[in-house]
C-alpha cells in the first residue's frame, strides 16, 4: 500500500511517499480503507516541531489524525464495527507512529474511530475530527450552558465565535445554530464575513472596519453568554468588554504571545476560562461528543463546501507535502486529500 512518511521534523518536504505493507489489526482494533484524508493545522505543527531536526518519538511517522474511510478488516475483542462500516477517525496519529489517515490503509483502537451517517459524504467525514470535535467541547464548557448538543440546547444563548471563516469556527457556528443560539462571528475581511454568513451566523463583525466591542453590545446588550475564543491573547481586552457577568470564554488555540488578563474586571463578571485541547480531553468527552456531532449531520445541520461557507482544497496523497503547506500557508477552507475510491472492493 501507499503512505506518507516523515523521518524528521521540518518544512513540508521532509513528506514522502512510500510503499508499506498491508498492516493487520490486533485486538480492539479495527482496519480502515481510507477514502480521504484532512489536513489541519495540529497536523504542519506536529510535522514541524518546535525546530526542525527536533528528535521523533517513532523512526518514521504517517502524519494526520482525520479521515474517513470504511472497515475492511476487525480484530479480536473489537465489536463496534463491522467489515464494509462507513466510520470517521479521530486523533487517529496521536501518539502513534502509523495510525495517521495519509495511507491507503490505517489500523485503529475502535475508540478512536466513529460510525458516518448513511447521509454524510466521505469529505465530511475527514472534515469532522479535530474541527467538529474541538467546537462541540468549546460549546458545552459554559457554567450555565448544557453537556451536551441538540436542537434547542442553546436556546436564549448568544455565541461569539472568534474567527468564524476558519474550519473550528466554521463547525462552531453551525453546531451553534443547530442547538438554537444566536450566533455572531468576527471576521477580518468581507471575503470572510461572505463566508462566515454562509456558514449561518446570524451577525458579522469585522474587527478592522469598526469597533468590534460597541458593535457586539449593540447587538448583545446583556452582553455574550460564550466566547469561543482562537486568538485569547490578541482578544483578551475585546472578550472582557462583551462577556457577560459569569459568561464563560472557551479556548482552544493562540497566536502564541503571552495572555494578559484584567483580572478585576474578569472578577467582577465571574468569567470562566476553559482552556482546551482535543487529546486531552478524554474518551468520554470525544464519544458524546461524537455521537452529537453524528445527530447533527443526520439533521442535514454540518454540511460543507462553496455555497455553506467552507471551501474545499483538494490534492491526491502524492501531493500531500502540497497539502500540508496550502494549510501552513493558512489557506481559507478545508484541505482534503483522495487516497482511494468509495466503491473500490
Amino acid at each position: 500500500m501507499k503512505a506518507i512518511v516523515y523521518s524528521e521534523t521540518g518544512a513540508p518536504s521532509v513528506l514522502h511517499l512510500v510503499e508499506r505493507p498491508v498492516p493487520e489489526p490486533e485486538a480492539g482494533e479495527v482496519r480502515i480503507r481510507i477514502v480521504v484524508s484532512g489536513v489541519n493545522p495540529t497536523d504542519w505543527k506536529s510535522r514541524r516541531g518546535s525546530k526542525p531536526g527536533d528528535p521523533l518519538t517513532y523512526a518514521e511517522i504517517v502524519p494526520n489524525q482525520d479521515g474517513a474511510g470504511v472497515v475492511d478488516a476487525v480484530g479480536s475483542g473489537a465489536h463496534r464495527f463491522a467489515v464494509g462500516d462507513r466510520v470517521w477517525t479521530a486523533i487517529a496519529a496521536f501518539q502513534s507512529a502509523s495510525g495517521g489517515t495519509a495511507q491507503e490503509f490505517t489500523v485503529l483502537p475502535e475508540d478512536r474511530v466513529y460510525p458516518l451517517p448513511d447521509a454524510a459524504s466521505f469529505d465530511l467525514g475527514a472534515s469532522l475530527g479535530v474541527p467538529a470535535l474541538t467546537a462541540h467541547r468549546a460549546l458545552t464548557v459554559a457554567e450555565d450552558g448544557p453537556s451536551r448538543l441538540s436542537p434547542g440546547a442553546l436556546a436564549g444563548k448568544t455565541v461569539l465565535v472568534a474567527g468564524g471563516a476558519g474550519a473550528v469556527g466554521h463547525a462552531t457556528i453551525q453546531l451553534a445554530r443547530w442547538a438554537g443560539a444566536t450566533v455572531i462571528t468576527t471576521i477580518s475581511s468581507p471575503a470572510k464575513a461572505a463566508l462566515a454568513r454562509a456558514a449561518g451566523a446570524h451577525h458579522v463583525v469585522n474587527y478592522r472596519e469598526t469597533d468590534a466591542a460597541f458593535e457586539i453590545r449593540r447587538l448583545a446588550p446583556d452582553g455574550v453568554d460564550l466566547i469561543v475564543e482562537v486568538a485569547p491573547d490578541k482578544n483578551a481586552e475585546l472578550d472582557g468588554k462583551v462577556i457577560r457577568n459569569r459568561g464563560s470564554i472557551a479556548v482552544y488555540a493562540s497566536t502564541g504571545d503571552p495572555l494578559v488578563l484584567d483580572i478585576r474586571v474578569l472578577m467582577t463578571l465571574n468569567v470562566r476560562y476553559q482552556f482546551q485541547l482535543l487529546y486531552t480531553q478524554g474518551q468520554d468527552v470525544r464519544d458524546a461528543a461524537a455521537a452529537d456531532i453524528n445527530a447533527a449531520i443526520i439533521d442535514g445541520a454540518l454540511p460543507i463546501g462553496d455555497d455553506v461557507g467552507l471551501p474545499l482544497h483538494r490534492f491526491s496523497l502524492a501531493e500531500t507535502a502540497q497539502a500540508h503547506a496550502a494549510v501552513e500557508g493558512d489557506i481559507v477552507g478545508k484541505v482534503l486529500i483522495d487516497v482511494g475510491h468509495a466503491g473500490e472492493d
